[in-house]
């Protein structure tokens, strides 16, 4: 006898819902015959009993059972034809996740079982595997979302010109924190304790923008295999949290840290991967999307149904040309944002989201949700522009009230301080905004998400440090990676005791966060860049779940903690200048009486760029004046390997330049900052002056 009475229940909302008096199971299928839900012990080691699942309302399969209780683990077996070259892959000897689930329980051991097809047939996923995956995959777990105290909980409500985003991997950020317990560190509690929070608000950063943190299983269970997944960019569930970073196993925790944070004015991004999953290319197993409805899901290659279009280098797209599948992405979002309290996504890949019949269009059925969406108007959306497919490049392409991650930007002011000639014209551009790209729509400067580093890439030690990527340690024989990093390791590769080069490197670092911090549009940084991080010129450590990419905190040096001190000084600048929360691009035009144009450009003899200073290969210095109601602000950027004699411009009166920031903390002219005085502007160095 079955222990809970089952009824028909409903197809809204899908996943699973407590009401108080039992809960509702909703599932999307539009292919399926026949689906079963299973109910698990708790450990979801042994399966107690199995309903059908009789009532299909519009592809959703639903049943209610009176009783049953949040902590009820269960899973799914759908029921169907398997025909992989017609793009139907049902197999109900695979329990499959739910894609609603809000927790998980269990881990992924790397069997056969886990594959739809027997892996030992020379047919490979033409044949079909009877063995029960059960025992080998976790389970969804029913949770009640309705209790939690949120205590009043207020998001700081940044806008983007007020942001410092810090990009940081949850786990890595407190593995070694000599400050937490065992069972707190690498996990949402860790990160939620006093040492954590203290740490970032003495910084002064403003939002948090976390690595993947949705539910991943990578290559950890495969026996044999060598590396791991770090980077968590393989989610199984746009719901359901990683459990290795929950240290007690409750969601709760995820919250706790949200309300913490916001309680000292700092905000939280997910980094959210909804363009492919970790279910691969057709050789990949059934966990989950792939047994539920395969052809749903994914995008099948329209000339062979066995195969997938794949425009994100994992093995399939997902299918967000279908509109459950875009559903179901939304749902996820909401869910985050309302349950959770999150204050923004930053998406991964995210041209591969606004595909329709194989090209990025904006209009999208995604874009398009997304802008209508009351919940997540609300948030911060920042798009990585890009995927790997044909026209995937899509910078500025979005639509306002989008910020993007601008490469560009990246790229640029990396070549000028490395010495590239020909940087300074589109220095200009990246230092305000990158007008040429964003400049559109109304959409305002702070759309360019600026950054020097990310977690994919040269930490900002390394760009200075090394010539040539080192990832041997990933055991691809150095080949992944990107080799376009323009670096440059002033004259040694790797560590360095020489001190013409530890200073040059000092120089350098430096002056590319005075240069992100003073620049115009949202910046971001990345973990361990204010004290010179190093992963051993490692560019692409997806893989490397260790030292590598771990803080070591109590490894920071004297030197270290002057670079931490020096990065809040940076902070504190931009904030208090208050022209950086600007929106609208400079026009260069005369804006008052006295003939002040918004912003100029001026030349080491104190005139205004002209024409021909523009194409200047030889030219590596150039600075800003920026008009801000009755104050001016000059910022002089010298990418020279020498000494540049400047002549500050003669603006606002009689009144004197005030210094306020000197990247070398070598400046020796202070005593003439009158107007039209010339001073002299150290090598690799960034200097800020103000009339008030």
């Amino acid at each position: 006898m079955a222990q809970f009475k089952s009824f028909s229940g409903s197809p809204v909302p899908l996943g699973s819902s407590y009401d108080g008096a039992g809960v509702n199971f909703a599932l999307f299928s539009a292919n399926a015959s026949r689906v079963e839900l299973c109910i698990f012990d708790e450990s979801g080691s042994k399966e107690l009993e199995r309903y059908g699942i009789n009532e299909n309302s519009n592809g959703i399969w639903h049943i209610y059972l009176a009783g049953a209780k949040p902590g009820m683990v269960y899973g799914y077996r759908v029921y169907g034809p398997y025909k992989p070259t017609e793009g139907m892959r049902f197999n109900p000897h695979k329990l499959l996740i739910d894609p609603y689930g809000k927790k998980l329980v269990g881990t992924l051991i790397w069997n056969k079982a886990i594959f739809g097809y027997d892996i030992d047939s020379p047919e490979k996923d033409l044949s079909f595997s009877s063995l029960d995956s059960a025992p080998y995959v976790p389970k969804s777990v029913v949770v009640d979302d309705r209790s939690y105290d949120w205590e009043g909980d207020v998001p700081p409500g940044y806008g983007l010109g007020e942001s410092i985003i810090y990009e940081t991997h949850l786990r890595g950020a407190t593995r070694l924190s000599p400050f937490l317990p065992d069972s707190k560190r690498g996990t949402f509690a860790g990160f939620a304790e006093d040492s954590t929070v203290n740490y970032l608000k003495h910084l002064g950063i403003t939002a948090v923008e976390f690595l993947p943190v949705h539910a991943f299983f990578g290559n950890r269970h495969k026996r044999g295999y060598i590396i791991d997944n770090y980077w968590g960019y393989e989610s199984f569930s746009f719901f359901a949290p990683e459990q290795s970073y929950l240290s007690a196993g409750d969601i709760n925790e995820i919250r706790d840290m949200v309300k913490t944070l916001h309680a000292h004015g700092i905000e939280v991004i997910l980094d959210v991967v909804y363009n492919h999953t970790g279910e691969g290319n057709h050789l990949g197993p059934t966990l989950c999307y792939r047994g539920i409805d395969n052809a749903s899901y994914y995008i099948l290659n329209p000339e062979n149904k066995r195969l997938y279009m794949d425009t994100t280098g994992c093995g399939a797209s997902l299918n967000l040309q279908n509109p459950n599948v875009v559903r179901l992405v939304m749902d996820s979002l909401r869910y985050w944002v309302e349950k959770m309290h999150v204050d923004g996504f930053r998406f991964d890949l995210a041209t591969t989201l606004c595909r329709r019949g194989g090209e990025f269009k904006q209009t999208s059925g995604f874009l398009y949700a997304v802008a209508q969406d009351e919940v997540l108007r609300r948030v911060k959306l920042i798009a990585e522009p890009w995927d790997v497919g044909i026209g995937g490049y899509q910078l500025g392409a979005f639509l306002p009230g989008w910020a993007e991650w601008n490469d560009k930007y990246r790229d640029n002011v990396r070549r000028f301080w490395k010495g590239d000639p020909y940087q300074i014209a589109e220095m200009a551009s990246r230092l305000t905004g990158s007008s040429e790209i964003f400049g559109h729509d109304n959409r305002p400067m702070t759309s360019s998400v600026n950054f020097l580093t990310a977690h994919d890439g040269f930490t900002l030690n390394d760009l200075v440090s090394y010539n040539n990527k080192h990832n041997a340690a990933n055991g691809e024989n150095n080949r992944d990676g990107t080799d376009a990093n323009w670096s440059w390791n002033s004259g040694a590769e790797g560590e360095s005791d020489n001190p013409i080069i530890v200073k040059n490197r000092r120089d350098r670092s430096r002056a590319m966060l005075a240069t992100l911090l003073l620049s115009f549009g949202t910046p971001m940084l990345v973990f361990g860049d204010e004290f010179m991080r190093s992963q051993m010129g490692n560019n692409n450590p997806y893989c490397q779940d260790n030292a590598i990419t771990w803080v070591t905190w109590e490894g920071i040096s004297a030197e270290q903690k002057h670079m931490i001190g020096f990065v809040r000084k940076l902070i504190r600048l931009r904030k208090r200048l208050k022209i950086f929360a600007r929106e609208r691009f400079f026009t260069g035009k005369v804006v008052d009486t006295a003939g002040h144009k918004d912003l100029a450009w001026y030349t080491e003899a104190g005139t205004e760029f002209a024409e021909a200073d523009w194409h200047d290969g030889n030219r590596h210095a150039l600075s800003y004046l920026v008009k801000n109601d009755h104050d001016f602000v000059l910022v002089v950027f010298n990418a020279n390997y020498q000494k540049l004699e400047w002549k500050l411009p003669e603006i606002g009166g009689k009144k004197a330049w005030s210094l306020l920031l000197d990247t070398s903390e070598s400046f020796a002219d202070k005593e003439k900052l009158g107007n039209g005085k010339v001073v002299g502007i150290p090598a690799w160095s960034v200097l800020a002056f103000e009339i008030k």
